[in-house]
């Protein structure tokens, strides 16, 4: 399997968790994966990216503009900032909410991602996601980050299937939160499907 794998959002937001299941979800079902992460300042709503790229072309951990197969983004506007690693065909996932940075919060921009989402949609395919309204059931979006991968695996487009992203869940998030996560993920790939 060939895939390049982006996943993009906002310090907070568990984009660095849900990169981890599908690296380590590719590379137990056997493929070569290389990985890498760009954060800026994650700590305080910054710009967060991850690279992933399984199989034998990848011979570097960034995916090259107009290469990435699939982007999951959890932020509006860090989806349209990072489209350019999409490749022609390829599908964006995206996180209806904003995260509004502070500038927006001092100075009442008015933003509130719908121009970003028609933007996206004017570009490429894309599956745009509401993280309230899916995470509504589980008490917090925090468990989005897990909701958004399960749209993708849903969709087909990721290459990895339910089991096996399961199976990552319950090695990789604490014990407590396991239930809910697969919940919440088993939830994702529902809208997945209905968007194949």
């Amino acid at each position: 399997m060939n895939k390049d794998i982006l996943v993009c959002g906002v310090g907070g937001q568990g984009t660095v968790l849900a990169s981890k299941l599908i690296a380590s979800a590719a590379m137990n079902l056997g493929n070569t994966v290389h990985s890498a992460e760009t954060i800026g300042m994650a700590q305080r709503g910054g710009s967060v990216t991850s690279h992933i790229r399984i199989g034998e072309q990848a011979y570097s951990p960034i995916i090259p503009h107009g290469n990435a197969d699939v982007i999951l983004a959890f932020e509006p506007a860090e989806a349209v900032r990072n489209l350019a690693y999409l490749k022609k065909d390829g599908i964006a996932i995206v996180n209806s909410v904003p995260v509004k940075p502070v500038t927006e919060s001092l100075n009442d921009t008015g933003y509130d991602g719908r121009d970003m989402i028609t933007y996206l949609k004017s570009k490429c395919e894309c599956i745009v996601v509401d993280a309230m309204e899916l995470c509504s059931g589980f008490g917090s979006t925090r468990y989005f980050n897990v909701a958004i991968l399960g749209v993708a695996v849903g969709t087909g487009k990721l290459g990895l299937d339910v089991e096996t992203i399961l199976k990552e869940i319950e090695v990789r998030v604490p014990a407590q939160f396991v239930d809910t996560n697969k919940d919440a993920f088993l939830a994702g790939t529902k809208v997945g499907s209905a968007n194949k």
